[in-house]
């Protein structure tokens, strides 16, 4: 799960800054996904060790990072499809797009994490 999380950390760090590109630069809050992905990298990066104590601290911050990030961004879905659907407009429509995005990234990040808890769990049983 360390190399996963560092491959969901990259992912978000480049949606963030194709967000701040994308917006001309002009809106630094476009980098919030790079900044839960330098997060979530950094964590990566420390839970490659073989103390299994360790990994599994570092794993569950990481997780809880990753919630905490869904949960933050979870009603752009909402609003992503009611920009699509039922054509609202909203002041900033690239800022739903990449809120949506990155809900949708760390919910399956934190759902591939609880899955990898689960069979751990299962293992040492």
């Amino acid at each position: 799960m360390a190399k996963l999380t560092i491959v969901f950390g990259l992912i978000l760090i480049l949606l963030g800054i194709f967000g701040y590109v994308g917006t001309g630069s002009q809106h630094p809050t476009a980098l919030i996904p790079a900044y839960f992905g330098i997060a979530l990298g950094i964590l990566g990066g420390l839970a490659i060790t073989n103390n299994a104590k360790r990994r599994m601290l570092i794993m569950h911050i990481a997780v809880t990072i990753g919630l905490l990030g869904f949960l933050g961004t979870a009603k752009s879905i909402y609003d992503y499809f009611r920009m699509t659907v039922e054509h609202v407009e909203f002041p900033f429509p690239a800022a739903v797009e990449a809120k949506t995005a990155m809900a949708v990234i760390l919910l399956l990040y934190v759902l591939l994490c609880v899955r990898s808890f689960i069979q751990a769990r299962r293992a040492r049983a």
